[in-house]
């Protein structure tokens, strides 16, 4: 993950909340979807911290030695001053870059489509078992 890439504020900002119900159609399942993507991005930036502390770790330190560490006080200080993981979740949002999908959704459009062939069948059939009765 390339943190540097991400051009948000490192504040809140008041927004508009008709923004984000645009793409969901619901506010909550928006804010859920932010609230996932927020956990990703945060996970990542733990990982990648951990990683570059772990490069300053030796097991010779002196307890001088460790509060001295420069470079390691500068690291955690860079990952301190980075936008929050929320505010990079709303902004790739509000981008278009995130990919949204909703699978309880998706099977009721499935079975909405399926009782819709089923009532055109059954309607079908009932049309064919009338012309049969006309006939006789």
């Amino acid at each position: 993950m390339d943190i540097k890439k991400y051009k948000t504020t490192s504040t809140t900002i008041t927004r508009d909340v008709r923004e984000f119900d645009d793409k969901t159609g619901n506010i909550y399942e928006t804010v859920a979807m932010l609230a996932k993507r927020s956990d990703q991005i945060s996970s990542e930036m733990k990982r990648e911290l951990n990683k570059k502390i772990e490069e300053f770790v030796s097991s010779t330190d002196s307890v001088d030695e460790i509060f001295e560490n420069r470079e390691q006080i500068e690291v955690v200080r860079y990952y301190e001053q980075l936008p929050k993981p929320t505010l990079i979740a709303i902004q790739e949002y509000l981008n278009g870059e995130l990919y949204y999908r909703n699978p309880d959704k998706e099977r009721m459009v499935n079975m909405s489509e399926k009782i819709d062939d089923m009532i055109e069948e059954a309607e079908q059939q009932e049309a064919v078992v009338e012309e049969a009765k006309a006939e006789k």
